[in-house]
């Protein structure tokens, strides 16, 4: 991992077709606006596209005008998914749709005080940096607030263990931290082993929505994530494939194939080229991947017992290594690979 800040402008990306026909079907093709998961996909695509600095052709970016028009009123009617609504309006905004609605709305969710619903501190964050994409209301890291997200973050411990939640609230954390790339999150070391550790258990455990999103938080640090991790998302991405089936269960690989696209836009590669089909859009991956996380756990449980050497990454290498299929060897010695700190974090892993 390279230690060289940079924070480069986003020039916008001239890819528009299949992300066209991915807006598409994300907007009408897969829940009735009237669903929350509607809101939930939507205000995700569309706030990558404008992370990203990424376009929609002008009849595409149209499609949302009455969606964009009715978010007054939803607001109102629904002020329980106000962070929905008003990401989705400040990014329409920002790709090119509308005019001073966003702020407008911004000023009227601080005058409501909507944020002193949120009990979770992620949430709290999230709304702080919503309303101050148009200057309302305080930044990110002031007050006891960015102290706490702080000290949450700061404890690396925390992520060298297997905790899905714990890791994406700390992406989450980062993404706030930097406004999505926009600007230096200015992120202490302790943070940035954080990182590391997470992006070192979801490569054990082959999740490469989890993986995705802490290389892309790595690049909106400045850093430089380990090309072992930006080649496995890569061939996540360009693994999975979109199709067309009526009825057939939404919990699918949409989130998995918006972030690996993500994390490659971030490091200036192309994602989200694969054709996009007409009619329900469903989207899965090329099969299961075998990790190496689960065996490894369990050699903990078996080796509970044991002297307080079983933390020496060098000393039990050959023990874990020869209790594994090849395939999921394989994937420990990649991760191995991947990092300078494996043995540190190994020694964190086991519990010692």
């Amino acid at each position: 991992m390279s230690n060289i800040l940079s924070f480069p402008s986003r020039p916008r990306v001239a890819q528009t077709l299949p992300l066209a026909g991915l807006a598409e079907a994300v907007r009408q093709g897969r829940h009735a606006q009237s669903n929350v998961l509607w809101l939930k996909e939507n205000a995700e695509l569309l706030g990558m596209m404008a992370a990203c600095g990424l376009s929609l052709p002008d009849t595409a970016l149209a499609a949302y005008e009455e969606t964009y028009n009715s978010i007054p009123e939803q607001m109102k009617l629904y002020p329980q998914y106000y962070r929905f609504w008003l990401s989705i309006c400040l990014d329409l905004e920002d790709l090119g749709l509308g005019g001073p609605l966003g702020a407008d709305l911004c000023g009227w969710a601080d005058d409501a005080g909507l944020a002193d619903a949120e009990l979770s501190d992620l949430q709290r964050a999230e709304a702080r940096r919503l309303l101050k994409r148009r200057g309302v209301g305080r930044d990110v890291r002031d007050g006891a607030l960015g102290d706490r997200l702080r000290h949450f973050t700061n404890r690396s411990g925390t992520f060298a263990l297997p905790n899905k939640k714990a890791a994406y609230e700390l992406t989450h954390i980062v993404f706030y931290l930097s406004d999505y790339g926009r600007q230096d999150p200015g992120l202490d070391g302790c943070t940035l082993t954080s990182l590391e550790y997470a992006g070192v258990l979801a490569f054990l455990d082959q999740d490469m929505d989890l993986l995705a999103e802490v290389c892309t938080a790595l690049r909106y640090a400045g850093l430089t994530p380990s090309p072992v991790w930006t080649e496995a998302i890569a061939a996540a991405h360009r693994g999975m494939y979109l199709h067309s089936q009526p009825g057939a269960p939404l919990n699918d690989g949409f989130h998995a194939y918006l972030v690996t696209g993500w994390a490659l836009q971030t490091e200036g590669q192309e994602g989200f080229t694969a054709p996009v089909p007409t009619g329900p859009l469903r989207f899965d991956a090329d099969g299961p991947r075998l990790g190496a996380l689960r065996p490894m756990s369990a050699w903990l449980g078996e080796t509970a017992q044991r002297p307080r050497k079983r933390g020496d990454w060098g000393a039990v290498r050959a023990d874990i290594l020869n209790r594994l299929c090849e395939t999921r060897r394989a994937v420990l010695e990649r991760a191995e690979r991947s990092t300078p700190a494996f043995a540190a974090f190994f020694e964190r892993f086991a519990r010692v």
